[in-house]
């Protein structure tokens, strides 16, 4: 996969680990555009901003806990060594993972200043939306954008993105599992090494 393709796909999935699901049924499709849309707004504030690169990663990480169901993401990044680990353990996982989804993605942000991604449809898909977008990138082939917004955790969140059939929830759960591994399944040395990382 050519460069600047891998890099779109980890800004959008930034903007995968960065909104918001639908109460129940209560939100239709229109409402559910828009969600899509005011989110993606806001990325793009940051991604055109000329901020400082440590204070675009701040603010791409307000947005990420803003707007993302941050807690289902890190725990299903973790896998099941999360319903193992201690609360207190796996609350400062969640947070170092937090910073390290905002530096990780943030540093992708000034690679695609004037793209766009344009918002076609939304569905209700098993017990969530899925949202379809188009993204337009200068100078190369639009790609196909899926968000899945859900209410499961109470809030109306963001939890995964499918760009082009891959599964960003799925490539940060490989991810982090390889870093685990690795740490011979510390998630203290984990937790440290993610509060640098990114």
């Amino acid at each position: 996969m050519p460069n600047d393709r891998r890099g779109f796909l980890t800004l959008l999935g930034a903007a995968a680990l960065t909104l918001a699901p639908v109460r129940g049924w209560s939100l239709d499709a229109g409402q559910a555009r828009a969600l899509i849309d005011t989110a993606l707004g806001e990325v793009y504030r940051v991604i055109n901003s000329g901020q400082p690169p440590a204070q675009m990663y701040r603010d791409f990480e307000s947005i990420f806990v803003r707007y993302a169901d941050v807690d289902v993401i890190a725990r299903s990044a973790l896998g099941p060594a999360a319903r193992q680990a201690d609360p207190a353990a796996l609350a400062g996982y969640t947070r170092a993972f937090q910073g390290y989804i905002g530096r990780k993605y943030g540093k992708r942000f000034r690679e695609f200043v004037g793209s766009r991604i344009e918002v076609t449809g939304a569905r209700p898909l098993k017990s969530f939306y899925a949202v379809t977008s188009v993204a337009y990138l200068n100078g190369r082939a639009p790609m196909e954008v899926e968000w899945h917004v859900s209410n499961k955790s109470g809030q109306d969140r963001f939890f995964n993105i499918i760009i082009e059939g891959v599964n960003m929830l799925a490539s940060e759960r490989a991810e982090i599992s390889a870093m685990l591994t690795a740490r011979r399944g510390d998630l203290a040395a984990l937790t440290a090494d993610l509060q640098a990382a990114g």
